[in-house]
């Protein structure tokens, strides 16, 4: 099998991270899409959304989005589950991986894309007034999640999981994006100096 992957882009990381927390490799090719390699008709057989990543099965299996690649993976090889093993588990961690997907990730990844000059040739039309209108709307989501880490060492709960890596993502993408994380968000900032040091994030 074969991942597609662009150096740096937050849903590779989330992808690679995860892997590392279960220490599978898997041969990669790296594609550059500042110079538009995920736009070219060969890529875009793989991946109609022209977007990365993508796994590429040995039997002709193509899959995109990078929680559907995550899912592959934990089912080809559950432990350490990072999606939860009862049903309540694998409930409240999809909602608070979907929460840190939806509300915080892409608020942030929203700010990015419509407001820095790289990013203006692949985000057509990138809307200014859009990249400040999700500017609030992440330091809104950092709230909730610093509220949720008050009461739990993880954001899904006691355990490390996919949520964490969203998350995870997400935040080290408020960096390039200019949205400061207030100093205030104690709970936050804690949970993320303890998550850096995991062996699949710090190296």
């Amino acid at each position: 099998m074969k991942l597609f992957i662009s150096e740096r882009a937050p849903n590779v990381v989330r992808v690679e991270i995860f892997l590392k927390e279960k220490n599978i490799n898997v041969k990669t090719e790296v594609l550059d899409i500042m110079k538009g390699e995920a736009q070219t008709p060969t890529f875009t057989a793989l991946n109609p959304m022209k977007r990365v990543p993508v796994l590429e099965l040995d039997n002709g299996t193509l899959i995109s989005e990078s929680v559907a690649i995550c899912r592959y993976f934990e089912a080809l090889q559950p432990e350490p589950l990072l999606m939860g093993s009862s049903a309540e588990e694998q409930a409240v961690i999809e909602m608070w991986n979907r929460r840190a997907e939806l509300n915080l990730l892409l608020a942030i990844a929203s700010v990015f894309r419509h407001s820095h000059p790289a990013m203006a040739k692949l985000e057509v039309p990138q809307i200014k007034d859009w990249s400040e209108a999700n500017r609030p709307r992440a330091l809104e989501a950092m709230e909730v999640f610093d509220a949720q880490l008050a009461k739990n060492e993880f954001v899904a709960g006691d355990k490390f999981s996919i949520a964490d890596i969203t998350t995870y993502v997400a935040m080290i993408f408020a960096r390039p994006a200019k949205v400061e994380v207030p100093e205030s968000l104690s709970n936050l900032h804690r949970w993320l100096g303890e998550v850096k040091q995991r062996p699949s994030i710090a190296g």
